[in-house]
């Protein structure tokens, strides 16, 4: 099982993490049993946490420790893909504790403070606490200050305390300024985490690694050989249990600021001098920065919103958005965006990115299509009836993560005839990799110090500012069309006009 340790926030990349007890707030709740508890699993299975090691759950239920472990043992028979391993199970089990309190209660937090020292000397710990958010975010700035308050969030004897932030990180621009105003008041800025699940996926990460690691893509990623980007995050299924939260939130809430503009700003970001953390994160910000506000006139020209009614997904049949548990029947929330982004700098100047997300829609697939401009017809027009299709570069995100090149090709013959064709490359294939709630990869790093993926104060905020106008225009004119797609549909009429207003024969991918 996972053995050794090295210099907690050293940031070594390979070896097991820092020695530390992970706390996790919310610890009843179905991020933790859905993605954290696998993510753990899957990274003592590859020796990636240390002996020195402990999980912490803090909730209202009336746990004990073993109540606990036995939750999250049967959480993991549930939730992992493959079967579980009892070698590393009996491993992980063990470590896990439960603190049962309120966020809001002063009173919760000095008896927790009791337990994690009686751990870390159980554990050898060290005194490295990694402090998981995972509840509903009004509790963020609480659960700091009551942290702070207890005296645990103080950084001293080489002892490290990091804040691990769910999003959505604020749910406006005021309210995100807010809460870094409220997080920094008791910690410093390089002790917050603040996390997107999206960056832990292979592909995600992968981009930076395919555009800066191989040398025929960097030369062509620019506007001289690239006529758009497509971004696509589609879903199949609805808000499930989620209405309350949902419909508070809404699709350009819970997807544009974090999941949406990450994909945007690795895409788009200039090459990093070095893979330090600050560095690639400050050439992710310049990508925002270079976002212009949109005025009123081009939110109503260049941002389609909708919201599902009844359809049928997979044969069965489903119910509209306003017929979900928890949802009120004439919510006026979107459960589809889509919506072009226009990058005024050097490189991406003329280069329309088009953004799509939605619930209900026909796949669940994530994808960056990014379209190359056509080849000159001069040499095959006589041969071709039509038009010959663009050259495309697929990173696929989920389900099926790889990448896939479509060009043109000659079809075996005496006449010339072109037809386009792909290679693919997958995962899976390829590496024969396991699967992984794309938890592994941030938790690992919120453990060693690694904040290359997780995202800034100022990031945020400049990401807020760019959505706050279609916030404002859309609270000024509500929908009067909704619902306006049919469940199992590619969203609205509307988002086929998006793609093609300015005359480019466009079209959507997997449309």
């Amino acid at each position: 099982m996972p053995k050794g340790s090295h210099d907690c926030g050293s940031g070594e990349q390979g070896a097991p993490s820092c020695p530390c007890i992970m706390v996790v707030f919310g610890a009843s709740g179905d991020l933790t049993k859905r993605k954290l508890l696998p993510a753990l699993y899957n990274l003592a299975a590859e020796k990636l946490l240390p002996e020195e090691f402990a999980v912490v759950g803090f909730g209202r239920r009336t746990y004990g420790h073993e109540d606990f472990r036995k939750y999250c043992s049967d959480a993991l028979q549930e939730f992992l893909p493959n079967e579980v391993d009892a070698a590393v199970r009996d491993w992980l089990i063990p470590r896990l504790y439960f603190h049962a309190g309120n966020f809001d209660d002063a009173a919760a937090f000095e008896p927790l403070k009791s337990l994690l020292a009686c751990i870390d000397k159980e554990r050898n710990t060290g005194g490295n606490y990694l402090f998981y958010m995972a509840t509903s975010p009004e509790f963020f700035g609480e659960i700091a200050r009551q942290l702070n308050a207890a005296g645990l969030t103080a950084q001293t004897d080489g002892k490290t305390r990091r804040l691990v932030v769910e999003k959505p990180f604020g749910r406006d621009l005021a309210s995100a300024k807010a809460l870094n105003s409220e997080l920094l008041k008791v910690v410093t800025e390089k002790q917050i985490y603040r996390i997107d699940h999206y960056l832990g996926k292979e592909t995600v990460q992968n981009i930076l690694a395919f555009r800066f690691g191989n040398g025929i893509f960097e030369p062509i990623w620019n506007r001289r050989y690239i006529e758009h980007v497509q971004i696509t995050v589609a879903e199949t299924v609805g808000v499930e249990m989620r209405g309350d939260y949902y419909d508070k939130a809404g699709a350009l809430r819970d997807m544009l600021p974090n999941h949406l503009f990450q994909l945007v700003t690795l895409m788009a970001m200039e090459p990093p001098s070095s893979f330090d953390a600050d560095i690639v994160r400050e050439e992710q910000t310049k990508v925002l920065r270079a976002l212009p506000p949109m005025n009123e006139a081009e939110v109503l020209a260049e941002v389609v919103r909708g919201q599902y009614g009844a359809g049928e997904i997979a044969g069965a049949k489903v119910p509209a958005y306003r017929s979900e548990p928890n949802v009120p029947p004439q919510s006026a929330t979107e459960t589809f965006l889509a919506m072009k982004l226009k990058i005024e700098n050097w490189r991406w100047a003329d280069v329309p990115f088009f953004l799509r997300t939605g619930k209900r829609l026909k796949e669940r697939i994530t994808e960056i299509v990014i379209q190359f401009r056509r080849a000159p017809l001069m040499l095959f027009h006589p041969t071709q009836s039509g038009v010959l299709p663009p050259n495309q570069l697929v990173l696929n995100i989920q389900p099926m993560e790889g990448i896939s090149i479509k060009f043109n090709a000659k079809v075996p013959g005496p006449i010339v005839n072109l037809q386009p064709v792909n290679m693919n490359f997958r995962y899976q294939d390829y590496f024969k990799a396991r699967p992984s709630t794309g938890y592994e990869r941030l938790l690992y790093d919120a453990m060693i110090g690694d904040a290359t993926l997780f995202q800034r104060a100022d990031t945020v905020e400049i990401a807020w500012s760019v959505v706050q106008p279609v916030l404002d225009s859309w609270s000024a004119h509500p929908p009067a069309n909704f619902p306006n797609y049919a469940a199992g549909s590619w969203g609205p009429r509307e988002v086929d006009l998006l793609i093609a207003q300015d005359g480019r024969p466009r079209s959507w991918c997997n449309a």
